[in-house]
């Protein structure tokens, strides 16, 4: 049964029953029932009002309520038996009153939340939900310097990159549809479907050219947030699969990564008006679940974070945000096996990778051919983050940001003591990046221009998770990125990016690549 079904049987069962009891009332209560006479005409009229009854029912009704009390013909009064004694506890006049309003006042609320009156209202569970996407369209073309080297360089679970030589050029799409949806007034969910490789956690590009294979779409988001607007502004949690909760760049995190686990924002001036906001961001997401047993020694990854910061609003001209973050990473490097237990520790062995991190063959007795490379490196990082946003010609903004990252869990002994090899930290990495134009792409003819510069060491973060298009993905790069973004319509524009990079230390790898797409966001 329904809501509106159940309202309507509450109404219709209040009226009968008043209707009832004024027919078996007597005596010195006529008054008393007089009055609820009268609540029940008004009630079986709001049921009229309300669309419930066409009002020949409701005067069928009233008809057959009153030929109900009315007294028996003298004939059939003298033969009829002498009826039983009903006895009709007494209602209170304030206790009828209250039953009246609250059914009133349930059915009136319902009414409106529901639009009972709208013959063509959309059902109130549609308003609950907001629906979200985007499809992007373009080409990506990739330029190999001739004189990189062919050189194995090492990618995902140690594969090797096919080609550091040869161009190429090929057609991508993107395309991600998401739902929110909101539970009650402090709980929603969120759910997205994106394109890419599931066991791909950067990429959400899907190559054209499948010879007409169906494209796969995987599960990117899905989460519940907390967040009370009246009692706690001050507090979102979110827990499940979700978007960064952090504030920072590509340099650690690609955008498309998603965090598994749990994460609480505090922010004490939520509601006010004031210029100095602080933050604080806590986190902690399982990485890989592993089942620990008698021939399985490793143990699960984590990540556990932690990031406080100061946000500056002085007006709408401008803005300024500063963030200061830890990332600690549990249980990510390799051990090796041991003779006795020759797989003990595969499992420390990455689920993915781009290229980047110094690894060891975690074999008890390498084997050319059959190597389990690992990572060689500890990661707990220390990261500093800044931007500032000035509105220098409404709606023209110029945006400064800078990220600096430092490995500070690279240990050089235990790095020895894995690879064999004493090498030299390569533990950090920067990020600058100005930016010209309006913030967002949202009507014709808006623009923006940027250019970026990276550098990243081999070891300064995990290669796992920083940007997938620069250097083709990965660590141990450095080069820029000039950018330009131009409004066709509404919420429809192009983008180019010019990305132009090169390997900083080892074999030489230079790699430039062009990227042009048609982005809608509806």
């Amino acid at each position: 049964m329904n809501k509106r079904h159940l309202y309507k049987s509450r109404l219709l069962t209040a009226s009968l029953v008043f209707a009832g009891l004024s027919g078996l009332a007597q005596g010195g209560e006529r008054e008393e029932l007089e009055a609820l006479r009268q609540t029940t005409q008004g009630l079986i009229q709001l049921l009229v009002q309300q669309g419930f009854l066409t009002q020949d029912k409701a005067d069928q009704l009233l008809r057959q309520a009153a030929q109900k009390a009315a007294p028996a013909t003298p004939a059939a009064a003298a033969s009829a038996p002498e009826p039983a004694v009903v006895r009709v506890p007494y209602v209170p006049e304030t206790v009828r009153k209250q039953i009246a309003d609250q059914v009133r006042e349930d059915v009136t609320a319902q009414a409106r939340a529901e639009r009972w009156g709208d013959a063509n209202a959309i059902p109130e569970w549609v308003d609950r939900l907001k629906f979200e996407g985007d499809i992007r369209v373009g080409s990506q073309n990739d330029f190999f310097s001739k004189s990189n080297s062919s050189v194995a360089f090492f990618q995902a679970n140690g594969q090797n990159i096919s080609n550091t030589t040869e161009d190429r050029s090929r057609l991508r799409l993107r395309a991600r549809l998401g739902v929110n949806a909101r539970v009650n007034p402090e709980l929603s969910a969120g759910l997205r479907l994106t394109t890419g490789s599931a066991s791909d956690p950067v990429s959400t590009s899907q190559t054209l050219g499948t010879t007409g294979s169906k494209y796969s779409f995987a599960l990117d988001r899905a989460f519940l947030r907390y967040h009370d607007e009246v009692e706690r502004p001050w507090l979102t949690a979110h827990a499940g699969r979700m978007a960064s909760p952090w504030f920072g760049t590509d340099l650690l995190w690609n955008e498309n990564l998603a965090f598994e686990g749990l994460a609480v924002h505090l922010d004490p001036a939520a509601k006010s008006n004031a210029v100095w906001r602080p933050y604080l961001t806590l986190g902690a997401f399982p990485i890989q679940d592993i089942e620990t047993s008698q021939n399985v020694r490793a143990s699960s990854k984590w990540l556990y974070a932690a990031q406080t910061g100061l946000e500056w609003i002085r007006d709408n001209k401008a803005r300024a945000k500063l963030g200061l973050a830890y990332y600690s990473f549990e249980n990510v490097s390799g051990q090796r096996n041991s003779a006795a237990s020759p797989n003990a520790y595969d499992k420390t062995v990455p689920d993915f990778r781009q290229k980047g991190n110094t690894l060891f063959d975690i074999n008890a007795t390498p084997s050319a051919g059959n190597e389990r490379w690992a990572l060689a490196s500890d990661f707990r990082l220390l990261n500093i983050t800044g931007a500032l946003d000035f509105n220098v010609n409404d709606p023209v903004h110029l945006i400064v940001t800078g990220d600096y990252v430092e490995n500070i869990g690279y240990d050089r002994a235990k790095v020895l003591a894995r690879t064999g090899q004493d090498l030299r930290p390569q533990t950090s990495g920067h990020l600058a990046r100005v930016a010209v134009g309006m913030p967002a792409m949202l009507l014709r003819h808006d623009w923006q221009l940027s250019l970026t510069y990276r550098y990243l060491e081999a070891d300064a973060v995990l290669d796992a998770y920083t940007d997938a298009d620069f250097h083709l993905g990965g660590t141990n790069n450095k080069g820029y990125i000039l950018g330009l973004l131009y409004g066709l319509g509404r919420n429809t524009w192009v983008s180019t990016r010019w990305l132009s990079s090169n390997e900083i230390s080892g074999a030489p790898l230079s790699i430039n690549s062009l990227q042009v797409y048609l982005n809608a966001r509806f």
